[in-house]
């Protein structure tokens, strides 16, 4: 039996910032999608990541969906649009056009689409209303596009309340925890039908310091984000992707 093949593409979100390790790298749902995929099925996984953190929808696709699909790759992971959503002229339809193309490229090379949408960081983060009606909007527009298509494998987190809750999400409100990035990936895995540990659908609370609350948390995370918003710079800026090139994963023993 040839392995899976699988490749992620993204933002931040795929590439698993929030979800640091003791030596300063990040995993993600990603990273724990493909090792639990392997371990499920008692088969080696190939595993790439391309995503990079801080990129817009539009780059996400110019940059890594061609490279992506140069690997010949079975399954291919599709998400963007969480930071387009914070800029002030971003337009919905064409986000879900971007989605649409994704997927035509992947019929084209035989490719199976998985597609997710981002968790909702909305209640905890300034301009909380704003954020929430785009995000409705975005989850809602590329769900229609593709809702016929019965063949594309989706993870739908927007909509899931419990990962909202502050517990899921980092000290800057807007990448999500251990918790939550392992939450993303046992909807992942049961979207390939696979079974997910069961705990990885709530890991224990965990033990952080208190959060930053007023002026201090502006001072420590949104006044960096505005600096590079005017400086035309992004977080991602000088990256080299996680994994260009096919990682074999191993299964685990029980």
């Amino acid at each position: 039996m040839n392995p899976v093949r699988f490749v992620a593409i993204g933002d931040s979100f795929t590439e698993g910032v929030g979800d640091e390790l003791p030596d300063g790298s990040v995993r993600g749902w990603a990273d724990l999608v493909a090792q639990g995929w392997a371990d499920a099925t008692a088969q080696p996984v190939l595993y790439a990541n391309l995503a990079i953190r801080g990129k817009l929808i539009a780059p996400i696709v110019a940059e890594q969906l061609e490279p992506a699909l140069a690997l010949s790759p079975t399954h291919l992971s599709f998400n963007g649009g969480g930071n387009d959503m914070l800029r002030p002229r971003t337009s919905i339809s064409q986000v879900a056009d971007l989605f649409t193309h994704v997927l035509r490229r992947c019929d084209e090379e035989g490719v199976t689409l998985i597609a997710l949408s981002g968790a909702n960081p909305s209640a905890q983060l300034p301009m909380r209303h704003l954020i929430q009606r785009r995000g409705d909007a975005l989850s809602a527009a590329v769900a229609q596009r593709l809702s016929s298509r019965t063949d594309v494998l989706t993870a739908w987190n927007w909509p899931d309340r419990e990962l909202s809750r502050p517990e899921y999400w980092s000290a800057d409100r807007l990448h999500m925890n251990v918790r939550g990035h392992h939450r993303v990936a046992a909807r992942v895995l049961t979207a390939l039908g696979q079974t997910a540990p069961a705990e990885w659908w709530s890991l224990p609370a965990l033990d952080v310091p208190t959060r930053l609350r007023g002026t201090a948390y502006y001072r420590a995370h949104v006044v960096p984000w505005v600096r590079r918003r005017l400086a035309g710079t992004s977080s991602g800026d000088g990256r080299a992707v996680k994994y260009n090139a096919w990682v074999e994963l191993a299964p685990r023993s029980a």
